[in-house]
């Protein structure tokens, strides 16, 4: 079986911030607590989109503020697609 939702957006996230994976809890908010600038949090959803094989509404995917919520998103939207 693959890596869960939660690795698998937490290796995105490392990548597209460059912040240590093993740093990133549930709680983590994108901004606040990772340091995304506004660019970072649209090239978050563009990498999530590639990850998952979906496509996000830009405005509620940039509505997300924590790590968890942003599972929770894409978990729904996997489901509402079909994606991988």
């Amino acid at each position: 079986m693959g890596k869960s939702v939660a690795d698998r957006v937490k290796k995105v996230t490392a990548a597209v911030l460059k912040v240590d994976e093993s740093s990133i809890r549930d709680s983590s908010r994108f901004v606040e607590d990772l340091g995304a600038a506004s660019i970072q949090s649209i090239e978050l959803v563009a990498a999530y989109e590639e990850e998952f094989g979906i496509e996000m509404d830009q405005d509620e995917a940039l509505a997300v503020k924590t790590v968890g919520d942003a599972v929770r998103f894409i978990e729904k939207v996997i489901a509402e697609q079909g994606g991988r």
